[in-house]
């Protein structure tokens, strides 16, 4: 119970009808969840506009209704918050309604197109090993210390942000790290956060379905930044032509990192094998069991983060050789006949390109690399040519499949990727629209010392077909089949 004065602390109001001293229950932005003496808060979504639900809302018990432009017909009783966003009005009621949570641990942002869920949840990894009380916030998974919750959206919605915030607050977590992805900015999920530091990973080919252009796209990320205050701090990959222009407006302390050119931690890789990584760190050597040069760039930030958190040098370097592989990104096995499988959460251009990079510079090219991609429906169509192209120009074989088809026709996502194939590569290529057969065919395909690369969905355990929601894991079901083939 909290007075709706006080958390609209923050919010720019344009104008009020009722009275802000009453108490509510709870903030709701689904009018179907509201209940007696809760607020609701009409979000414009993509598809659906809370302001149609407002009469909906009232019926079902709420005394308070805040939006964009207020009903015709006002109820007595009712109290009515006009607001300029209402989605900036949700992170801000969120953020004091839990008591700003956000304010009470360290919280770091990531944000970029590739390697956001492998820094947040090594970072996590990290500081539990130096004997933290940690949360994460990410893709794959919420953790409030030690107790896991299942994660729905890359960055989720401000209540639920500041819920689990709130949880932690009181496990008495210390440092949280969390995903900040361009939806959560654009949608001001994350506005309200008090962040300690952000950290840019790198920008490419995604999301074009929602932000129509690749410089929206990039404005997106680079507003996260524009808002970190002066105490913070802003590490950015300036391998990355983006990456100086998200800090140009920031206030935030600066810092970089960087493989190719002089950054304030600059990583090195001097030996690349399937068993991990061998870099030189700024002065300092470490191994690490991480695979490939996109993970020296994300070692480079997990470092660089942890050292402007305050850890010891020395210590960072011992906690990094002793990290995991994180679910679904670049996560392997080998078969007892020496086939190897990797499975990769790879679903951008510029994603695949660097896994399948990096298998070829680990391999000896007397085995076949063969790849097995797909991708989403209802999702950015641009990217289908360029995923089919890289795939085709940097494997051996290659199986084109479903991914998430959504409400899309498969073959139809399926044809849009072989537009991208070039005539020399036409061999290579065949199409499976079902992928349990696509991976088992993959498996039949492969001799001794092969590799096979399953691409698209990572560490996803269902795929989405027609609205419905069907169990698939890429890693279980290679898995298995690479069994039956030892039989």
């Amino acid at each position: 119970m909290a007075e709706l004065k006080d958390i609209l602390y923050k919010v720019t109001i344009n104008a009020v009808v009722g009275s802000t001293g009453v108490d509510v229950n709870a903030i709701h932005f689904d009018s179907r969840a509201v209940s007696n003496g809760d607020v609701f808060v009409a979000i414009k979504g993509t598809t659906v506009d809370g302001h149609n639900f407002i009469q909906k809302a009232i019926k079902l018990g709420a005394i308070a209704v805040v939006c964009e432009s207020l009903p015709e017909n006002l109820q007595n009783g009712i109290t009515y918050i006009e607001v300029e966003n209402t989605n900036s009005a949700l992170a801000f009621m969120a953020s004091n309604y839990y008591e700003n949570p956000s304010g009470n641990l360290r919280l770091v942002g990531v944000t970029g197109t590739n390697g956001k869920t492998t820094i947040t949840t090594l970072l996590y990894q990290l500081f539990k090993k130096a004997g933290y009380k940690v949360g994460l916030l990410s893709t794959v998974k919420i953790m409030v210390d030690n107790t896991e919750f299942k994660a729905t959206h890359t960055t989720p919605d401000s209540l639920t942000i500041n819920k689990y915030l709130k949880l932690m607050n009181d496990a008495g977590v210390e440092f949280c790290f969390m995903e900040v992805s361009s939806h959560g900015i654009h949608q001001k999920r994350s506005e309200g956060l008090q962040f300690e530091g952000g950290v840019f990973t790198n920008l490419s080919h995604d999301h074009l379905d929602y932000h129509n252009t690749f410089a929206e796209y990039r404005d997106v990320k680079k507003s996260f930044f524009d808002h970190l205050p002066k105490q913070a701090f802003a590490l950015v990959n300036i391998d990355d032509k983006n990456g100086l222009v998200m800090l140009q407006n920031t206030q935030a302390k600066t810092f970089t990192y960087a493989l190719k050119t002089y950054a304030d931690y600059k990583a090195q890789v001097l030996e690349n094998e399937l068993s991990g990584l061998l870099l030189k760190l700024n002065d300092s050597e470490l191994w690490t069991k991480l695979i490939g040069t996109f993970n020296a760039y994300n070692v480079a930030a997990i470092y660089g983060t942890a050292e402007l958190l305050g850890l010891e040098k020395v210590e960072i370097l011992r906690l990094i050789s002793e990290l995991e592989s994180v679910s679904g990104r670049f996560q392997y096995l080998i078969s007892d006949e020496k086939i190897t499988a990797i499975v990769d959460y790879a679903h951008t251009p510029d994603a695949l390109k660097n896994v399948l990079e990096t298998i070829n510079s680990i391999r000896t090219k007397n085995e076949e690399l063969i790849t097995v991609v797909g991708c989403g429906g209802d999702r950015d169509k641009t990217k289908r040519p360029k995923m089919g192209h890289i795939a085709s120009a940097l494997s051996n074989k290659v199986i084109f499949t479903s991914d998430n088809p959504r409400s899309e026709v498969p073959e139809t996502i399926i044809q849009d990727i072989e537009k991208g194939v070039e005539p020399q590569n036409f061999k290579k290529i065949i199409s499976i629209t079902d992928r349990n057969q696509a991976i088992k065919t993959a498996c039949q395909m492969a001799s001794s010392n092969d590799i096979i690369l399953i691409a698209g969905k990572g560490h996803e355990t269902y795929q989405e077909i027609k609205g419905e929601r069907f169990d698939f894991d890429d890693y279980q079901i290679v898995q298995e089949f690479l069994k039956q083939l030892q039989k």
